[in-house]
């Protein structure tokens, strides 16, 4: 009889870890870290986000578009750093003590760049934003559009596939 109550205990151990696992995972997709740039609000998969740092010491490259800000030495590795406000051609994110680096992620392939944003928002929760209707202009790296509950509008982006935009990868003057 002990045996077989170990063995339900067991059981019912492994049982609770998959379902522990399955609901972290949930909240992980119904989650999405939110910056704010450019006067708008922006929201980030965080399977897509690297991480978020001070903005680093950057070395200067030359004949770049104004929005190319140079590269970084993060850990040993370079990366390439963008002004996300310059990019979207809405000027250029004013230098200040909250502006991040967000990294992208693994999802972006080996492409190792960063985008500067004026700050970041913290996490939130999808379940609490209502889904808008896309803007049909938009670019392809555009995901969903989403509204807060005070009307504030947010943006998605899919960084993956902003890491493929042509003009986005065309950093030369």
């Amino acid at each position: 009889m002990a045996r077989a109550a170990r063995m339900d205990l067991r059981t019912f151990q492994q049982e609770l870890a998959t379902r522990l696992a399955a609901k972290t995972a949930a909240q992980v997709e119904s989650s999405r870290l939110g910056l704010a740039c450019a006067g708008e609000q922006w929201l980030v998969r965080l399977a897509d986000a690297g991480e978020v740092i001070a903005m680093p010491t950057l070395a200067d490259v030359p004949l770049t578009k104004p929005w190319f800000l140079g590269m970084t030495n993060i850990r040993g590795n370079l990366y390439s750093v963008v002004d996300f406000a310059g990019f979207l051609g809405r000027g250029n994110v004013a230098p200040a003590s909250q502006n991040r680096l967000l990294l992208f992620g693994p999802r972006a392939g080996d492409l190792r760049v960063g985008i500067v944003v004026s700050r970041v928002l913290g996490l939130r929760n999808l379940a609490e934003l209502a889904p808008a209707a896309a803007d049909p202009a938009a670019p392809a790296w555009y995901a969903q559009r989403w509204i807060d509950a005070s009307g504030g509008a947010w943006q998605e982006i899919d960084l993956a596939r902003l890491a493929r935009d042509p003009a986005f990868l065309q950093v030369g003057a």
